[in-house]
């Protein structure tokens, strides 16, 4: 659930994976892995 509130607010803010990260401090990867449910840290 955590996963789909990631995306569906990045979505919604009109942000890529790329700028999230960006934002976060953290890299792309990071993003795709929360947004999959791989990683939550």
């Amino acid at each position: 659930m955590l996963n789909e509130n990631i995306k569906a607010l990045r979505k919604a803010k009109g942000l890529s994976q790329e700028e999230l990260a960006v934002k976060l401090g953290v890299v792309r990867q990071t993003v795709s892995k929360w947004e999959q449910g791989v990683s939550q840290s």
